[in-house]
């Protein structure tokens, strides 16, 4: 199997929003890296909007459809969120976790909490029915009870 290169660009939106400005601009990014190799980008559309806003979710998909590479949309299981990247329907959703503290995306998603189990059940459903031909992933501890879960 051959190697894939995958670009996140959501810190190309960080230094946007630091400078208070239109750019760096992530259309510009995603078209940078498909020319210089990549097979996919990867972008967070955090609830807190820190990086990635949702203005910016339909033109780097139309960038990943001219290349003919696919979008995966980094994404917590909030449903407003849910609502608005359905309609993107991009290759794959990857569910992670989100902590309005932590700077990046630090572990996994809590699993075996049973109450949190239910809650990401959920919000798979509704991505499901919002866009079914998207790939679903989840972000997760390396742990065996986890991994169970995930079955």
């Amino acid at each position: 199997m051959q190697p894939r290169l995958g670009v996140n660009i959501d810190h190309v939106a960080t230094l946007r929003q630091q400078r208070g400005e239109n750019y760096p601009s992530l259309v510009q990014a995603a078209n940078f890296a498909f020319d210089g190799g990549a097979d996919q980008i990867t972008m967070h559309l955090r609830e807190d909007r820190r990086h990635v806003h949702d203005m910016d979710l339909s033109p780097v998909k139309l960038v990943c459809e001219r290349y003919g590479k696919p979008l995966n949309l980094e994404l917590g299981i909030d449903p407003g969120i849910i609502e608005i990247v359905g309609d993107i329907a991009p290759e794959w959703f990857c569910l992670v976790p989100e902590k309005r503290e932590e700077r990046t995306t630090e572990g996994g998603l809590n699993l075996v909490d049973s109450h949190y189990f239910d809650k990401v059940s959920q919000a798979i459903k509704r991505l499901r029915a919002k866009s079914p031909e998207s790939k679903i992933s989840l972000f997760v501890e390396a742990d065996v009870d986890t991994l169970k879960r995930c079955g």
